[in-house]
């Protein structure tokens, strides 16, 4: 089953993106825990989250 990520999961991956570019020794950890609390994320967007940037990373 595949799930299309929210608008909220695809700005926090963005935020993500961008906080690593500008902060690269960032614990990924660390900036997807700021992710979910600026926008507000429950615990499937963040799964989503995760899922969304465990993608990302493999291209």
């Amino acid at each position: 089953m595949t799930i299309t990520p929210t608008n909220k999961v695809r700005e926090a991956a963005k935020y993500i993106f961008e906080e690593k570019r500008e902060r690269p020794t960032a614990d990924l950890h660390t900036l997807i825990d700021e992710a979910g609390m600026r926008f507000n994320l429950t615990p499937i967007e963040s799964d989503s989250l995760v899922r969304l940037l465990a993608e990302e990373d493999k291209k």
